[in-house]
């Protein structure tokens, strides 16, 4: 597993102190890099090759039995689960909120990532999608993403349609924004027609001018490369 470390653009730190267990390419891990870099966090990045079945090596397991990225490593503490280390490290570094104060904001913006991190984005994890390939064939390897894509989209721009900002919930970035953009990364990859969600693209393409974000993209992370 390489280890390289990570900064947010524009902001100057000391060595990092929190370790990112991460795969370029997965969405969960993604979330995280952009709470990071919206903190201003620096964190040392530690590579889990899941093609190569890195997840499974003995040093990994310790950390996460489940074997899954993101893994996050706060000194003694590790959190697992991309929702789980958000909060945490909302509740560790309060500085640049990701929850809005207002409870019916911030109800919505936890609505709208646990739509996509419960109910979209499990369904097209590698493990789930290889299995689908195994016993219903190719088409469904495809058809499947996309269907459940499209459901929770559906969904999530009447949701947000009617509270949107400049952002999905007003005009400060929260939790939903951060779920939002890999799961439309992800739904432009399976040929999804995002003009059917204007609320929802329209936020992506926001959020795609921010640094922050930016800076997150898998085709920008070290382990991209390889």
């Amino acid at each position: 597993m390489a280890s390289v470390s990570q900064e947010t653009p524009g902001i100057s730190s000391t060595s990092a102190r929190l370790k990112l267990y991460s795969f370029w390419r997965s969405s969960c891990a993604w979330r995280v890099r952009i709470a990071l870099n919206l903190k201003g966090l620096p964190y040392e990045y530690k590579a889990v090759n899941l093609r190569q079945g890195e997840q499974f090596s003995e040093e990994f397991t310790k950390l996460n039995p489940i074997h899954f990225v993101p893994t996050l490593v706060d000194g003694d503490i590790i959190v697992a689960d991309s929702l789980a280390i958000l909060l945490y490290l909302e509740d560790k570094f309060p500085g640049h909120p990701l929850l809005p104060d207002d409870l019916q904001s911030k109800a919505i913006s936890l609505q709208a990532a646990v739509l996509i991190g419960s109910n979209i984005q499990p369904l097209q994890n590698m493990g789930v999608l290889n299995l689908i390939q195994e016993k219903l064939g190719p088409k469904e390897h495809q058809a499947w993403p996309k269907h459940f894509i499209e459901k929770g989209f559906t969904a999530l721009e009447k949701l947000l349609k009617d509270v949107a900002g400049k952002y999905s919930v007003g005009d400060k970035l929260t939790l939903a924004d951060i779920f939002l953009v890999p799961q439309v990364y992800n739904a432009r990859s399976y040929n999804v027609d995002m003009s059917k969600f204007p609320t929802l693209n329209r936020i992506d393409q926001a959020l795609a001018e921010l640094p922050e974000f930016q800076a997150a993209v898998p085709e920008r992370q070290p382990d991209a490369k390889a």
